[in-house]
């Protein structure tokens, strides 16, 4: 059994804990032992049925198998992804027991697939990503690491995200199109033409509003 220390207990954290608890039911040898978190407010706290068990720096204490980075923020979670794996930390991957996943799909460590997540043949995900609820990632998708996919979330096939982007609620990919490193398409945005690193688009059609 494997037991899995979730760093965060915020919203996010919480919908992770329900993953983990559901693979576990499903008969998965999983067992999410608690939270750590930085809020003062939420110290010996219960969240969604688990303990908070300190502050995220105290993690070493603790007895655990592996650890799942529950916190939105992708520049946050790549920066505690950094420290976790020179700490020598195992990452988790954390997979909802509704998803679909093809055949011919990787997944890297520390990857959150959330309920009702879709995806297709052939698509490589990255390290320490988020796939939130309902979203569908196509044919030979390819997504760089600490990338962020909110819920609702459409891609054509052949689409490239690069690291640390943001693809909001509801936005959707046109097929082969490339989404560049630490951008951010705003939600409900239409994306019918290539983003550069770092640009913020939004819109439908998808405009810049401001440049990488």
């Amino acid at each position: 059994m494997k037991r899995i220390l979730i760093v965060g207990a915020g919203g996010h954290g919480q919908v992770v804990a329900d993953a983990l608890l559901k693979a576990q039911e499903s008969g998965l040898p999983l067992c999410p032992i608690g939270f750590v978190d930085d809020s003062l407010a939420l110290q010996q706290q219960m969240i969604a049925g688990l303990p908070v068990l300190g502050r995220i720096s105290q993690y070493p204490s603790l007895d655990f198998d592996e650890a799942i980075l529950a916190i939105g923020n992708n520049q946050i979670r790549s920066r505690l992804f950094a420290s976790f794996q020179s700490a020598g930390v195992s990452m988790a991957k954390v997979i909802h027991p509704s998803v679909s996943i093809a055949r011919n799909v990787s997944i890297g460590p520390g990857t959150v697939v959330g309920a009702g997540v879709v995806i297709s043949i052939g698509a490589s995900i990255g390290s320490n990503v988020i796939l939130n609820t309902a979203c569908n990632v196509d044919h030979h998708n390819q997504i760089g690491d600490h990338v962020h996919i909110a819920p609702g979330v459409r891609m054509g096939g052949d689409v490239q995200i690069g690291d640390g982007a943001l693809i909001g609620i509801g936005a959707t990919v046109m097929p082969q199109r490339h989404v560049g490193a630490w951008s951010v398409v705003g939600a409900g945005a239409l994306v019918h033409a290539n983003v550069l690193d770092g640009e913020t688009v939004m819109g439908v059609p998808a405009t810049v509003r401001k440049k990488g």
